[in-house]
């Protein structure tokens, strides 16, 4: 697949057209913010450097795959894709409509993935006239550097998407696992529990921030505690997928901690807004 669109310019958006473009694919990254866009392509650039200062990657092969990333702000700039991945914001209103807008737009074989974190592949599929054609490919952040790529298969996403997308994913240089269409897949369905009876823990006063993440870190060898993680992800976005879960599965163990609630009102969101369980 030569010709690749990617819808969204966010954290995810541009480390996805990144990969892409590192492996000689022909990339636009759509969003409707200009700003967005020029914000992208600069932490691609800034992604790359880093990568060929580290050696891991040739000033040759940087330039070439900055090359290979044109911006647009219109998604019928989508139109002679092979494949599209949305990257857009975890907001199933705004995922159906694209999903219903690209349907219209771009050949009737073209498979249209969506990195959502929770949001059911089967219902986005629903809202196109090729279900079989519609896949979820949730990679993980920072996307350059995290080998896993979740791969979705809705109710309807036919062997031979799924094949592809695996192939696709596998040539990418990153680990395709396939999972079924429900609520949180496997890796949120798995995480945002862990984090919100972390978030409950800090509530209670059972132990500060940096105590739980230290317990998690040197007692579960996990590389980063789920405090801080919770940061990186955002903490509205761990909100978002809670809710999806306790909504999805109705069992009170998913319900979102209050104090996360009161976080996400007061715009302490993690490390995109310089405070969250930590100060940035």
């Amino acid at each position: 697949m030569s010709q690749v669109a990617v819808i969204g310019a966010g954290t995810m958006g541009n480390g996805i057209a990144q990969v892409f473009a590192m492996h000689g694919h022909s990339v636009r990254m759509i969003d409707v913010s200009a700003a967005a866009l020029e914000k992208g392509r600069e932490t691609i650039r800034g992604s790359l450097a880093r990568m060929v200062k580290k050696g891991s990657l040739t000033q040759d092969v940087a330039d070439q795959a900055l090359a290979l990333v044109a911006v647009a702000t219109t998604l019928d700039q989508a139109r002679t894709a092979e494949l599209v991945v949305e990257a857009a914001s975890e907001n199933p209103a705004l995922k159906f409509q694209i999903f219903e807008q690209l349907d219209q737009l771009v050949g009737p074989a073209v498979i249209l993935a969506s990195n959502t974190s929770s949001i059911s592949i089967t219902e986005i599929a629903a809202r196109t006239r090729r279900p079989g054609l519609v896949i979820g490919m949730h990679f993980m952040n920072p996307v350059p550097v995290m080998q896993l790529v979740e791969i979705i298969r809705g109710q309807a996403t036919s062997d031979e998407t799924t094949r592809l997308v695996m192939g696709l994913a596998t040539s990418l240089g990153k680990t395709p696992v396939e999972v079924n269409d429900y609520p949180g897949f496997v890796s949120n369905r798995v995480l945002m529990p862990m984090i919100n009876e972390a978030i409950f823990c800090v509530m209670e006063g059972v132990a500060t921030p940096e105590a739980i993440d230290t317990v998690m870190k040197l007692g579960m060898a996990h590389p980063m505690g789920p405090l801080m993680l919770a940061d990186l992800i955002g903490l509205d976005t761990c909100l978002a997928i809670l809710e999806v879960l306790h909504r999805g599965l109705g069992d009170d163990k998913y319900r979102p901690c209050p104090l996360l609630r009161r976080m996400v009102a007061a715009g302490q969101l993690g490390r995109k807004t310089g405070k969250g369980f930590y100060k940035y």
